[in-house]
C-alpha cells in the first residue's frame, strides 16, 4: 500500500452472544486510495462498516483514524461523533434517502451539522447575516455535487421519484457533502446495470483523485471491486483470509474456494470467466 495509513484496524472482534461476526481482524486504508472488502455472504463485511461508523460496539480490537488533528480511535466516540468529528461517512446496502425531500433538499439537510456550527440556531431564527451566508455556502455546495452526479437538473424532483441507479449516485453525494476524510460505501453498485457501474467506476475515481479522503468499500460486483480498489481484503465468516492488489486476489485459491466451495466449474466471482 503507497499511501499514508487513514484507518487502522487492529485486532477487530465482534460477537454477539455465542456468534462470532468478525473475528481478530487487522488491516489498514490509505488516504487517496480506495480499498475494498469482500467476501461471501454473512462474510461480516457490514458489521465491519457497524463497527467503523458507530452502529455497533466492538468486543475487541481498535480502530483509528489518522485525521487532521491527530490520532483518532473511532471506537470510543458515540456514532455522531464519528460522523461529525472525524468525518466518517457512510452509505448502506439499503437505500436511506428521504424520498419525499427533494433532491437538493437531501444534499442540503446533510450540512445541518455544518451549518449549525458556522452560524448559531438563534442566528438561524432570527436570520442574521452569518446564517444567511452558511445557508448560502451549503447550497452552493448541494448544487456543486448534483453537478457531478448529473443530478443538476433534477434537483426539485422528490428523492424517490429518481430512477434506482440515480438514487444510488445521489447517496453518495449527500456523503460527500459532508467533507468526509472517509468514506464507507456499502454495496454502492448492487441492483446497477453494466452501464450504471461503469459510471460509478468513474464517479469513485474522480471522488479520490479530487478529494483528499480514503474510500472504503463493500461491493459483490466484480466488475466495479477489480476496477477501481488499490487494495483488497476478503473476509470468510468473520475472518481474513487473504490481502492485498487486485491482481494477487484475482489469482489466491484461498478466495476462490471461499466463493466457489470445491466445484471449480462454477464462475469466477474475480472476471475471469470460470476457475482454473
Amino acid at each position: 500500500m503507497s499511501g499514508a495509513a487513514l484507518l487502522e484496524v487492529r485486532n477487530l472482534a465482534m460477537r454477539f452472544g455465542g456468534l462470532i461476526a468478525v473475528d481478530d481482524l487487522s488491516f489498514e486504508a490509505c488516504r487517496g486510495e480506495i480499498t475494498a472488502i469482500i467476501g461471501p455472504n454473512g462474510a461480516g463485511k457490514t458489521t465491519v462498516f457497524n463497527c467503523l461508523t458507530g452502529f455497533c460496539r466492538p468486543s475487541g480490537g481498535s480502530i483509528c483514524l489518522n485525521g487532521a488533528g491527530g490520532r483518532v480511535q473511532l471506537n470510543g466516540l458515540s456514532r455522531h461523533r464519528i460522523a461529525g468529528e472525524a468525518k466518517v461517512a457512510r452509505t448502506f446496502q439499503n437505500i436511506r434517502l428521504f424520498p419525499a425531500m427533494t433532491v437538493l433538499e437531501n444534499l442540503f439537510v446533510a450540512q445541518h451539522a455544518e451549518i449549525t456550527r458556522a452560524a448559531s440556531l438563534l442566528a438561524g431564527l432570527l436570520n442574521l447575516s452569518r446564517y444567511r451566508a452558511a445557508r448560502a455556502r451549503a447550497l452552493d455546495t448541494a448544487r456543486d455535487w448534483l453537478d457531478r452526479v448529473g443530478l443538476l437538473d433534477q434537483a426539485d424532483t422528490p428523492a424517490g421519484s429518481l430512477p434506482y441507479g440515480a438514487q444510488r449516485r445521489l447517496e453518495i453525494a449527500r456523503a460527500m457533502c459532508t467533507r468526509p476524510r472517509l468514506l464507507c460505501l456499502d454495496e454502492p453498485a448492487a441492483g446497477l446495470n453494466p452501464r450504471e457501474s461503469a459510471e460509478l467506476n468513474d464517479l469513485l475515481n474522480t471522488i479520490r483523485e479530487n478529494h483528499d479522503l480514503g474510500v472504503l468499500l463493500i461491493e459483490h460486483d466484480m466488475s466495479v471491486v477489480m476496477h477501481v480498489s488499490h487494495h483488497i481484503v476478503v473476509l470468510d465468516h468473520g475472518v481474513k483470509i487473504a490481502e492485498g492488489t487486485p491482481q494477487a486476489i484475482r489469482n489466491d485459491a484461498r478466495v476462490i474456494k471461499a466463493y466457489l466451495g470445491e466445484d471449480d466449474q462454477a464462475e469466477d466471482p474475480c472476471g475471469r470467466g470460470r476457475a482454473a
